[in-house]
Protein backbone atom coordinates (compact mmCIF):
# COMPACT_ATOMS: atom_id res chain seq x y z
CA UNK A 1 0.00 0.00 0.00
CA UNK A 2 1.53 3.26 -1.00
CA UNK A 3 2.25 5.49 2.07
CA UNK A 4 0.21 8.98 2.05
CA UNK A 5 2.49 12.30 1.32
CA UNK A 6 2.54 14.45 4.10
CA UNK A 7 1.38 17.90 3.73
CA UNK A 8 3.91 20.22 3.40
CA UNK A 9 4.81 22.48 6.76
CA UNK A 10 3.33 26.37 6.95
CA UNK A 11 6.09 28.57 6.91
CA UNK A 12 5.94 31.54 9.14
CA UNK A 13 8.27 34.49 8.10
CA UNK A 14 8.21 37.06 11.30
CA UNK A 15 11.13 38.69 12.81
CA UNK A 16 9.75 39.94 15.99
CA UNK A 17 10.56 36.91 18.56
CA UNK A 18 7.24 37.15 20.51
CA UNK A 19 5.28 37.65 17.95
CA UNK A 20 6.64 34.40 15.84
CA UNK A 21 5.92 32.59 18.94
CA UNK A 22 2.87 33.92 19.38
CA UNK A 23 1.57 32.90 16.17
CA UNK A 24 3.34 29.50 15.70
CA UNK A 25 1.41 28.47 18.75
CA UNK A 26 -1.73 29.05 17.41
CA UNK A 27 -1.02 27.38 13.99
CA UNK A 28 -0.04 24.12 16.15
CA UNK A 29 -2.98 24.14 18.41
CA UNK A 30 -4.99 24.35 15.18
CA UNK A 31 -2.99 20.97 13.62
CA UNK A 32 -0.92 22.53 11.66
CA UNK A 33 2.91 21.66 11.16
CA UNK A 34 4.49 24.92 10.83
CA UNK A 35 8.47 26.10 10.03
CA UNK A 36 9.61 29.47 10.53
CA UNK A 37 11.99 31.94 9.70
CA UNK A 38 13.00 35.45 11.15
CA UNK A 39 14.77 37.02 7.83
CA UNK A 40 14.01 37.06 4.19
CA UNK A 41 17.36 35.33 4.21
CA UNK A 42 16.06 32.30 6.01
CA UNK A 43 12.52 32.56 5.09
CA UNK A 44 13.85 32.08 1.52
CA UNK A 45 16.08 28.97 2.17
CA UNK A 46 13.27 27.24 4.58
CA UNK A 47 11.12 28.12 1.38
CA UNK A 48 12.99 26.12 -1.02
CA UNK A 49 14.11 23.32 1.49
CA UNK A 50 9.95 22.31 2.56
CA UNK A 51 7.99 22.92 -0.35
CA UNK A 52 5.38 25.08 1.39
CA UNK A 53 2.68 25.82 -0.20
CA UNK A 54 1.49 28.28 2.43
CA UNK A 55 3.49 31.18 3.74
CA UNK A 56 2.31 33.81 6.15
CA UNK A 57 4.90 36.58 5.42
CA UNK A 58 5.80 39.30 7.33
CA UNK A 59 6.10 42.37 5.10
CA UNK A 60 8.53 44.87 7.13
CA UNK A 61 11.55 42.32 7.69
CA UNK A 62 15.25 43.78 8.50
CA UNK A 63 17.44 42.49 5.28
CA UNK A 64 14.24 42.96 3.08
CA UNK A 65 11.53 44.10 1.20
CA UNK A 66 8.74 41.32 1.79
CA UNK A 67 6.55 42.18 -1.36
CA UNK A 68 9.91 41.59 -2.91
CA UNK A 69 10.41 38.34 -1.14
CA UNK A 70 6.92 37.38 -1.93
CA UNK A 71 7.70 38.21 -5.74
CA UNK A 72 11.01 35.56 -5.42
CA UNK A 73 8.88 33.09 -4.06
CA UNK A 74 5.94 33.23 -6.96
CA UNK A 75 8.13 33.43 -9.22
CA UNK A 76 9.93 30.07 -8.10
CA UNK A 77 6.55 28.18 -7.47
CA UNK A 78 3.51 30.28 -8.69
CA UNK A 79 0.90 27.82 -7.14
CA UNK A 80 1.75 29.29 -3.51
CA UNK A 81 -0.54 31.12 -1.40
CA UNK A 82 0.70 33.75 0.38
CA UNK A 83 -0.77 35.55 3.08
CA UNK A 84 0.85 38.97 4.05
CA UNK A 85 0.73 40.40 7.65
CA UNK A 86 2.35 44.06 8.31
CA UNK A 87 1.05 46.91 10.96
CA UNK A 88 0.51 49.28 8.49
CA UNK A 89 -3.59 49.59 8.43
CA UNK A 90 -3.53 52.03 5.45
CA UNK A 91 -5.19 50.00 2.45
CA UNK A 92 -2.64 51.37 -0.12
CA UNK A 93 -0.31 48.69 1.14
CA UNK A 94 -3.07 45.79 0.80
CA UNK A 95 -3.99 46.82 -2.23
CA UNK A 96 0.14 47.08 -3.35
CA UNK A 97 0.22 43.37 -2.19
CA UNK A 98 -3.02 41.96 -4.02
CA UNK A 99 -1.85 43.65 -7.33
CA UNK A 100 1.54 41.24 -6.52
CA UNK A 101 0.11 38.39 -6.09
CA UNK A 102 -0.85 38.04 -2.29
CA UNK A 103 -3.85 35.39 -1.52
CA UNK A 104 -4.83 37.27 1.76
CA UNK A 105 -3.70 39.83 3.81
CA UNK A 106 -3.72 40.57 7.89
CA UNK A 107 -3.44 43.71 9.51
CA UNK A 108 -1.66 43.65 13.27
CA UNK A 109 -3.29 43.35 15.52
CA UNK A 110 -5.97 40.65 14.56
CA UNK A 111 -7.50 37.80 16.05
CA UNK A 112 -6.95 34.30 16.62
CA UNK A 113 -10.18 33.24 14.68
CA UNK A 114 -9.46 36.00 11.69
CA UNK A 115 -5.88 34.15 11.87
CA UNK A 116 -6.97 31.23 11.55
CA UNK A 117 -9.45 31.73 8.77
CA UNK A 118 -7.29 33.03 6.58
CA UNK A 119 -4.85 29.95 6.69
CA UNK A 120 -8.41 27.56 6.21
CA UNK A 121 -9.03 29.44 3.09
CA UNK A 122 -5.36 29.62 1.59
CA UNK A 123 -5.17 25.86 1.86
CA UNK A 124 -9.36 25.00 0.79
CA UNK A 125 -9.31 22.70 -2.29
CA UNK A 126 -8.82 23.98 -5.93
CA UNK A 127 -11.78 26.31 -7.39
CA UNK A 128 -14.53 23.30 -9.39
CA UNK A 129 -13.65 21.23 -5.84
CA UNK A 130 -15.67 23.39 -3.99
CA UNK A 131 -18.24 25.92 -3.80
CA UNK A 132 -17.14 29.05 -5.93
CA UNK A 133 -16.07 32.19 -3.48
CA UNK A 134 -14.17 34.75 -4.34
CA UNK A 135 -12.34 36.23 -1.23
CA UNK A 136 -11.80 40.49 -1.67
CA UNK A 137 -9.48 41.13 1.23
CA UNK A 138 -8.10 43.83 -1.38
CA UNK A 139 -9.52 43.85 -4.70
CA UNK A 140 -7.07 41.47 -7.17
CA UNK A 141 -9.26 40.04 -9.61
CA UNK A 142 -8.40 40.95 -12.96
CA UNK A 143 -11.88 43.38 -13.67
CA UNK A 144 -11.00 44.67 -10.36
CA UNK A 145 -7.66 45.90 -11.41
CA UNK A 146 -8.33 49.48 -12.06
CA UNK A 147 -10.51 49.77 -8.19
CA UNK A 148 -7.27 48.20 -6.96
CA UNK A 149 -5.24 51.07 -8.53
CA UNK A 150 -7.71 53.35 -7.43
CA UNK A 151 -7.89 51.85 -3.71
CA UNK A 152 -4.00 52.42 -3.43
CA UNK A 153 -4.47 56.09 -4.26
CA UNK A 154 -7.68 57.31 -2.51
CA UNK A 155 -6.66 55.80 1.26
CA UNK A 156 -3.01 57.03 0.91
CA UNK A 157 -2.61 59.94 3.30
CA UNK A 158 -2.41 60.77 7.38
CA UNK A 159 -5.10 63.50 7.58
CA UNK A 160 -7.14 63.90 10.61
CA UNK A 161 -10.17 62.91 8.24
CA UNK A 162 -8.48 59.79 7.03
CA UNK A 163 -7.66 58.57 10.01
CA UNK A 164 -11.21 58.25 11.50
CA UNK A 165 -12.21 56.61 8.21
CA UNK A 166 -9.58 53.98 8.59
CA UNK A 167 -10.18 53.29 12.79
CA UNK A 168 -14.64 53.59 11.63
CA UNK A 169 -13.38 51.02 9.60
CA UNK A 170 -11.16 49.05 11.57
CA UNK A 171 -14.22 49.13 14.65
CA UNK A 172 -17.11 48.48 12.50
CA UNK A 173 -15.58 45.64 10.04
CA UNK A 174 -15.67 42.62 12.31
CA UNK A 175 -19.65 43.17 12.93
CA UNK A 176 -22.77 41.90 10.78
CA UNK A 177 -23.85 45.84 11.72
CA UNK A 178 -25.16 47.56 8.43
CA UNK A 179 -22.82 50.39 7.08
CA UNK A 180 -24.06 53.86 5.64
CA UNK A 181 -21.47 55.57 3.59
CA UNK A 182 -21.78 58.78 2.43
CA UNK A 183 -19.59 61.23 0.19
CA UNK A 184 -19.43 62.87 -2.74
CA UNK A 185 -18.46 61.54 -5.92
CA UNK A 186 -15.14 60.37 -6.54
CA UNK A 187 -14.15 60.01 -2.74
CA UNK A 188 -14.22 56.47 -2.72
CA UNK A 189 -17.17 54.96 -0.89
CA UNK A 190 -16.93 51.38 -2.87
CA UNK A 191 -13.47 51.22 -2.37
CA UNK A 192 -14.61 51.77 1.09
CA UNK A 193 -17.07 49.58 0.96
CA UNK A 194 -14.55 47.01 -0.38
CA UNK A 195 -12.11 47.41 2.84
CA UNK A 196 -14.99 46.94 5.22
CA UNK A 197 -15.53 43.11 3.42
CA UNK A 198 -12.02 42.79 3.07
CA UNK A 199 -11.27 42.68 6.83
CA UNK A 200 -14.71 41.83 8.33
CA UNK A 201 -15.08 37.77 9.02
CA UNK A 202 -16.64 37.28 5.36
CA UNK A 203 -13.66 38.48 3.15
CA UNK A 204 -13.68 34.88 2.17
CA UNK A 205 -17.36 35.26 0.39
CA UNK A 206 -18.62 36.98 -2.25
CA UNK A 207 -18.38 41.22 -2.60
CA UNK A 208 -21.67 42.42 -5.02
CA UNK A 209 -21.63 46.01 -6.00
CA UNK A 210 -24.90 47.22 -7.57
CA UNK A 211 -25.23 50.79 -8.63
CA UNK A 212 -28.84 51.59 -8.02
CA UNK A 213 -29.09 54.74 -10.20
CA UNK A 214 -26.77 52.90 -13.28
CA UNK A 215 -29.96 50.39 -13.53
CA UNK A 216 -32.93 51.04 -15.02
CA UNK A 217 -35.97 51.17 -12.20
CA UNK A 218 -38.18 48.38 -14.10
CA UNK A 219 -35.25 46.13 -14.34
CA UNK A 220 -33.72 46.60 -11.00
CA UNK A 221 -35.80 44.57 -8.77
CA UNK A 222 -34.64 41.59 -10.78
CA UNK A 223 -30.96 42.65 -10.84
CA UNK A 224 -31.80 42.56 -6.68
CA UNK A 225 -33.67 39.53 -6.21
CA UNK A 226 -32.99 37.93 -9.65
CA UNK A 227 -36.38 36.57 -11.62
CA UNK A 228 -37.43 32.83 -12.85
CA UNK A 229 -37.35 32.29 -16.47
CA UNK A 230 -40.38 33.28 -18.55
CA UNK A 231 -41.47 35.48 -15.46
CA UNK A 232 -41.44 38.38 -18.42
CA UNK A 233 -40.57 39.54 -21.52
CA UNK A 234 -36.95 39.03 -22.32
CA UNK A 235 -36.39 36.33 -18.89
CA UNK A 236 -35.07 33.72 -21.24
CA UNK A 237 -33.41 31.83 -17.90
CA UNK A 238 -33.44 31.78 -14.51
CA UNK A 239 -31.33 34.61 -12.58
CA UNK A 240 -30.35 34.33 -8.77
CA UNK A 241 -30.17 38.66 -8.33
CA UNK A 242 -27.73 40.66 -6.36
CA UNK A 243 -28.75 39.43 -3.20
CA UNK A 244 -28.55 35.76 -3.58
CA UNK A 245 -25.02 36.15 -5.38
CA UNK A 246 -24.18 37.66 -2.55
CA UNK A 247 -25.10 34.95 0.23
CA UNK A 248 -22.18 34.63 2.85
CA UNK A 249 -20.91 37.84 2.01
CA UNK A 250 -21.63 41.74 1.38
CA UNK A 251 -23.81 43.31 -0.80
CA UNK A 252 -22.77 46.82 -1.45
CA UNK A 253 -25.88 49.14 -3.11
CA UNK A 254 -24.67 52.29 -4.28
CA UNK A 255 -26.42 55.00 -5.44
CA UNK A 256 -29.09 53.90 -2.71
CA UNK A 257 -31.28 56.89 -2.63
CA UNK A 258 -31.93 56.42 -6.39
CA UNK A 259 -34.45 53.61 -5.97
CA UNK A 260 -37.72 53.53 -6.57
CA UNK A 261 -40.17 53.66 -3.78
CA UNK A 262 -41.86 50.25 -4.28
CA UNK A 263 -38.40 48.32 -4.71
CA UNK A 264 -37.44 49.83 -0.96
CA UNK A 265 -40.60 48.45 0.31
CA UNK A 266 -39.47 45.00 -0.59
CA UNK A 267 -36.02 46.02 0.50
CA UNK A 268 -36.76 46.58 3.91
CA UNK A 269 -38.94 43.20 3.69
CA UNK A 270 -35.32 41.52 2.94
CA UNK A 271 -34.06 43.33 5.42
CA UNK A 272 -36.35 42.40 8.15
CA UNK A 273 -36.49 38.20 7.08
CA UNK A 274 -33.18 38.19 5.34
CA UNK A 275 -35.19 36.24 2.49
CA UNK A 276 -35.18 36.73 -1.20
CA UNK A 277 -38.38 35.95 -2.97
CA UNK A 278 -37.67 36.06 -7.14
CA UNK A 279 -39.83 37.90 -9.25
CA UNK A 280 -42.28 34.62 -10.66
CA UNK A 281 -41.21 32.92 -7.87
CA UNK A 282 -43.16 31.56 -5.37
CA UNK A 283 -41.37 30.89 -2.68
CA UNK A 284 -38.57 32.83 -0.80
CA UNK A 285 -35.72 31.86 0.12
CA UNK A 286 -33.21 32.14 3.00
CA UNK A 287 -29.77 34.43 2.47
CA UNK A 288 -26.75 35.20 4.60
CA UNK A 289 -25.81 38.92 3.16
CA UNK A 290 -24.86 41.87 4.77
CA UNK A 291 -25.35 45.15 3.59
CA UNK A 292 -23.46 48.21 3.21
CA UNK A 293 -25.00 50.92 1.22
CA UNK A 294 -24.10 54.69 0.09
CA UNK A 295 -24.88 57.80 -1.68
CA UNK A 296 -23.57 60.79 -2.68
CA UNK A 297 -26.53 62.84 -1.41
CA UNK A 298 -27.76 63.51 1.96
CA UNK A 299 -29.93 60.59 2.66
CA UNK A 300 -32.24 62.58 5.27
CA UNK A 301 -32.95 65.95 3.04
CA UNK A 302 -34.27 62.83 0.38
CA UNK A 303 -36.58 61.40 3.33
CA UNK A 304 -37.64 64.80 3.86
CA UNK A 305 -38.65 65.45 0.09
CA UNK A 306 -40.15 62.33 0.42
CA UNK A 307 -37.96 60.20 -2.05
CA UNK A 308 -36.34 57.74 0.22
CA UNK A 309 -38.40 55.64 3.09
CA UNK A 310 -37.99 57.15 6.63
CA UNK A 311 -38.23 53.27 8.25
CA UNK A 312 -36.04 52.16 5.39
CA UNK A 313 -33.57 55.08 6.27
CA UNK A 314 -33.52 53.69 10.36
CA UNK A 315 -32.69 50.39 9.10
CA UNK A 316 -29.49 51.13 6.76
CA UNK A 317 -28.46 54.01 8.68
CA UNK A 318 -27.09 51.62 11.69
CA UNK A 319 -22.90 53.19 11.62
CA UNK A 320 -22.39 55.80 9.40
CA UNK A 321 -19.00 56.28 7.86
CA UNK A 322 -18.27 59.64 5.70
CA UNK A 323 -15.34 59.38 3.04
CA UNK A 324 -14.26 63.30 3.60
CA UNK A 325 -13.59 65.28 0.04
CA UNK A 326 -10.34 65.72 -1.53
CA UNK A 327 -10.43 69.57 -0.34
CA UNK A 328 -10.82 68.55 3.61
CA UNK A 329 -7.68 66.36 3.25
CA UNK A 330 -4.86 68.72 3.36
CA UNK A 331 -1.49 67.56 2.24
CA UNK A 332 -3.30 64.38 1.28
CA UNK A 333 -3.41 66.13 -2.15
CA UNK A 334 0.19 66.02 -2.72
CA UNK A 335 0.81 62.15 -1.50
CA UNK A 336 -2.15 60.74 -3.61
CA UNK A 337 -0.52 63.34 -6.37
CA UNK A 338 3.03 62.01 -6.22
CA UNK A 339 1.74 57.96 -5.53
CA UNK A 340 -0.57 58.66 -8.68
CA UNK A 341 2.53 59.87 -10.78
CA UNK A 342 4.72 57.05 -10.05
CA UNK A 343 2.12 54.69 -10.78
CA UNK A 344 1.08 55.82 -14.39
CA UNK A 345 5.11 56.06 -15.56
CA UNK A 346 5.07 53.22 -14.48
CA UNK A 347 2.77 51.75 -16.63
CA UNK A 348 3.30 54.24 -19.19
CA UNK A 349 6.98 53.07 -19.38
CA UNK A 350 8.18 57.03 -18.66
CA UNK A 351 10.14 58.38 -15.40
CA UNK A 352 9.39 61.69 -13.75
CA UNK A 353 10.62 63.48 -11.01
CA UNK A 354 7.85 64.37 -8.73
CA UNK A 355 6.15 67.72 -8.48
CA UNK A 356 7.46 71.10 -8.63
CA UNK A 357 6.73 73.26 -5.34
CA UNK A 358 4.10 75.53 -7.76
CA UNK A 359 2.57 72.65 -8.88
CA UNK A 360 2.06 71.66 -5.11
CA UNK A 361 0.84 74.84 -3.70
CA UNK A 362 -1.96 75.02 -6.99
CA UNK A 363 -3.20 71.36 -6.03
CA UNK A 364 -3.26 72.44 -2.14
CA UNK A 365 -5.44 75.46 -3.10
CA UNK A 366 -8.00 74.05 -5.89
CA UNK A 367 -11.36 72.43 -4.51
CA UNK A 368 -11.13 69.50 -6.59
CA UNK A 369 -15.19 69.08 -7.20
CA UNK A 370 -14.60 65.91 -8.53
CA UNK A 371 -12.25 64.77 -5.34
CA UNK A 372 -9.81 61.82 -5.92
CA UNK A 373 -11.20 60.54 -9.38
CA UNK A 374 -10.23 64.13 -10.82
CA UNK A 375 -6.82 64.11 -9.32
CA UNK A 376 -6.50 60.74 -10.92
CA UNK A 377 -7.07 62.31 -14.34
CA UNK A 378 -5.12 64.87 -13.91
CA UNK A 379 -1.94 62.97 -12.95
CA UNK A 380 -2.98 60.37 -15.82
CA UNK A 381 -3.42 63.17 -18.44
CA UNK A 382 0.26 64.37 -17.38
CA UNK A 383 1.99 61.32 -17.88
CA UNK A 384 0.55 60.59 -21.15
CA UNK A 385 1.16 63.71 -23.09
CA UNK A 386 4.68 64.53 -21.44
CA UNK A 387 7.88 61.87 -21.40
CA UNK A 388 8.65 63.07 -18.34
CA UNK A 389 10.82 65.41 -15.73
CA UNK A 390 9.75 67.69 -13.24
CA UNK A 391 5.55 68.11 -13.09
CA UNK A 392 5.34 72.02 -13.60
CA UNK A 393 2.42 74.06 -14.11
CA UNK A 394 2.59 74.48 -17.95
CA UNK A 395 2.41 70.49 -18.22
CA UNK A 396 -1.19 70.43 -16.14
CA UNK A 397 -4.33 70.07 -18.34
CA UNK A 398 -6.09 72.83 -19.43
CA UNK A 399 -9.37 72.17 -17.79
CA UNK A 400 -7.34 73.16 -15.02
CA UNK A 401 -7.54 76.62 -15.99
CA UNK A 402 -4.85 79.37 -16.67
CA UNK A 403 -1.87 78.18 -14.64
CA UNK A 404 -1.08 81.66 -13.61
CA UNK A 405 -4.27 82.60 -12.57
CA UNK A 406 -5.21 83.26 -9.05
CA UNK A 407 -5.99 79.81 -6.98
CA UNK A 408 -9.56 80.75 -6.70
CA UNK A 409 -9.69 81.36 -10.48
CA UNK A 410 -7.89 77.58 -11.28
CA UNK A 411 -11.08 75.76 -12.11
CA UNK A 412 -13.99 76.32 -14.29
CA UNK A 413 -16.59 78.93 -13.08
CA UNK A 414 -20.17 79.66 -14.46
CA UNK A 415 -20.27 81.50 -17.41
CA UNK A 416 -22.71 84.15 -15.94
CA UNK A 417 -23.77 84.94 -12.64
CA UNK A 418 -27.25 83.62 -11.35
CA UNK A 419 -30.18 85.71 -11.77
CA UNK A 420 -32.18 85.31 -8.58
CA UNK A 421 -35.15 88.48 -10.02
CA UNK A 422 -37.25 85.31 -11.77
CA UNK A 423 -36.78 82.66 -8.81
CA UNK A 424 -37.52 85.18 -6.03
CA UNK A 425 -41.52 84.38 -4.89
CA UNK A 426 -41.51 80.78 -6.77
CA UNK A 427 -41.49 77.43 -4.25
CA UNK A 428 -38.47 74.84 -4.03
CA UNK A 429 -40.26 72.23 -6.44
CA UNK A 430 -40.37 75.57 -9.30
CA UNK A 431 -36.82 76.30 -8.44
CA UNK A 432 -35.46 72.80 -8.78
CA UNK A 433 -37.75 72.16 -12.20
CA UNK A 434 -35.89 75.40 -13.93
CA UNK A 435 -32.62 74.82 -12.77
CA UNK A 436 -32.44 71.75 -13.88
CA UNK A 437 -34.04 72.12 -17.12
CA UNK A 438 -31.78 75.32 -17.39
CA UNK A 439 -28.77 73.10 -17.09
CA UNK A 440 -29.90 70.58 -19.65
CA UNK A 441 -30.55 73.27 -22.20
CA UNK A 442 -26.91 74.65 -21.38
CA UNK A 443 -25.46 71.13 -21.89
CA UNK A 444 -27.04 70.35 -25.49
CA UNK A 445 -30.28 68.16 -24.13
CA UNK A 446 -27.72 66.20 -22.66
CA UNK A 447 -29.03 64.48 -19.14
CA UNK A 448 -25.67 63.14 -18.61
CA UNK A 449 -23.60 66.18 -18.59
CA UNK A 450 -26.18 68.30 -16.68
CA UNK A 451 -25.86 65.25 -13.85
CA UNK A 452 -22.27 65.62 -13.49
CA UNK A 453 -22.71 69.31 -13.31
CA UNK A 454 -25.92 69.31 -10.76
CA UNK A 455 -24.39 66.38 -8.95
CA UNK A 456 -27.38 64.22 -9.85
CA UNK A 457 -27.61 60.77 -11.18
CA UNK A 458 -28.91 60.70 -14.36
CA UNK A 459 -31.44 58.30 -13.50
CA UNK A 460 -32.96 60.72 -10.85
CA UNK A 461 -33.06 63.66 -13.58
CA UNK A 462 -35.13 61.57 -15.56
CA UNK A 463 -37.51 60.64 -12.90
CA UNK A 464 -37.93 64.31 -12.57
CA UNK A 465 -38.28 64.94 -15.98
CA UNK A 466 -41.52 62.53 -16.64
CA UNK A 467 -42.97 63.33 -13.18
CA UNK A 468 -42.76 66.96 -14.99
CA UNK A 469 -44.20 65.64 -18.51
CA UNK A 470 -40.57 67.00 -20.24
CA UNK A 471 -38.39 65.57 -22.27
CA UNK A 472 -34.81 65.67 -22.41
Amino acid sequence: MAAVAKPAPLLLIEDTPSLQMVYRSVLTTAGHEVRTAATAAEGMRAFQESGARIVLLDLMLPDRDGLLVMQDMLSLRPGTHIIVITANASINKAVEAMRAGAHDFLVKPFDEARFLSAVENAGAPPAGQRPARTSVAAPRNAELAESAGQAQEIFIGSSAAMSRVHAKIRSVAPSMATVFITGESGTGKELCALAIHANSPRHGGPFIALNCGAIPQDLLESEVFGHIKGSFTGAISDKPGAAAAADGGTLFLDEICEMAPALQTKLLRFLQTSTVQPVGATRPRKVNVRIVCATNRDPLDAVRRGEFREDLYYRLFVVPVHMPPLRDRGDDVIEIAQAALHRFAREEGRQFDGLSADVCNLFRSLPWPGNVRQLLNVMRNVVVLHDGGRVELSMLPDVLGDPAAPAAAAVPVASAPLKLEGLIGRSMAEVERLVIEETIARHGGSVTKASRVLDLSPSTIYRKLESWGSKA
